[in-house]
């Protein structure tokens, strides 16, 4: 089969186009022929090495595919060839609370990722695609949407009479915005560009606000809310971005932290507003495979269709990733494997 390999942290130049034996199928394995895949941020930064000693090489990067049964373990009772699935992003976080050890094996990462032609999966850490999808959008769920689905509505608990404001235009962004809306809530919504800012309206955002223009962007999202405060900022900023998501959210209001995309110093952190009005600051790292199963299960219910931008062929994955460093999609980029 063919895949990809990274052979260092040299960049995206470092990935190699090799060829490797089928992946055996073990009694209680899943072999299943990718047909696509999608990128997230975290894997331009595991390119560069920017996952430390978690990611050896070689390595096969990326997390997020949807792909089609070929083989099953004598074991397996869930899955039979044919069947459509897609992988969690963790292998051994079937459910509960996050631990080390669930948290130990995340595809692209510390183990083998899904930028190949066939992979090998544990039955329990697979889940059935959502029928009304296409191969590369059903390729979008298991990272972006998920981390999306556990800050609006598991951490979140985002309903109609909520205010959400998402940052940006990438893949938990745009997701953030859909679950928030086919959960009754507003949306405000922040970008650095007028065309995309249309884009966001279209979709749903009932209010938006260009953070170039406004750079006290947290201030007016409060003037917006009649100087409430939103409910949930899902943050992907980081500490650049911080500040101004602290002083958007209300008193007893909420803030997933998901990213870091934005620079800043974090000694410069309004962190006595956040003890006054009471805020919480919820990380969110993905999610479990049972997340998986209930986001699918909403995704399905809604006919949620995720936002594709752009996709490439297998061969030319390393223009994919170029594409996305480059910032201009909307949405997600993906790579067809079949």
């Amino acid at each position: 089969m063919k895949a990809y390999e990274l052979q260092d942290a040299s960049g995206i130049s470092g990935l190699r186009l090799v060829d490797r034996p089928v992946p055996a199928c073990g009694p209680y394995d899943v072999l299943v022929r990718i047909r696509a895949v999608t990128l997230n941020y975290r894997d331009l930064l595991t390119v560069k090495g920017g996952y430390g000693s978690r990611q050896k090489f070689p390595l096969v990067p990326l997390s997020d595919s949807v792909g089609v049964v070929e083989e099953v373990g004598q074991g397996i009772t869930k899955f039979r060839p044919g069947d459509r699935v897609i992988a969690s992003f963790f292998e051994s976080w079937l459910g509960g609370d996050p631990t080390a050890e669930k948290l130990s094996r995340a595809l692209g990462g510390s183990v083998e990722g899904v930028l190949a032609e066939y992979r090998v999966f544990a039955e329990s850490s697979l889940v059935a695609a959502p029928m009304h999808l296409s191969d590369p959008e059903a390729a979008s769920l298991p990272c972006a949407a998920l981390t999306a689905w556990c800050a609006v509505a598991k951490f979140g608990g985002i309903g109609p009479a909520d205010v959400v404001l998402t940052q940006g235009t990438g893949g938990v962004s745009l997701f953030a915005l859909q679950f928030a809306k086919f959960s009754g809530a507003q949306v405000i919504a922040t970008s650095s560009s007028e065309e995309k800012l249309a884009k966001l309206k279209a979709m749903g955002a009932t209010q938006t606000v260009n953070y170039k223009k406004v750079p006290e962007w947290g201030k007016l999202a409060r003037e917006m809310t009649n100087a409430r405060g939103v409910d949930l900022v899902v943050e992907v900023g980081g500490v650049g971005t911080l500040n101004e998501s602290i002083r958007a959210t209300r008193i007893g209001g909420a803030i997933a932290l998901i990213g870091v995309l934005a620079g800043g110093a974090a000694s410069e952190l309004r962190l006595p507003l956040i003890v006054m009005q009471q805020q919480r600051i919820q990380g969110v790292t993905v999610g479990s495979v049972d997340d998986l199963r209930r986001m699918v299960a909403a995704v399905s219910n809604n006919k949620m269709r995720p936002v594709v931008d752009r996709i490439f062929p297998f061969e030319a994955a390393k223009e994919a990733f170029n594409y996305m460093a480059s910032g201009k999609h909307f949405g997600k980029v993906a790579i067809s494997v079949g």
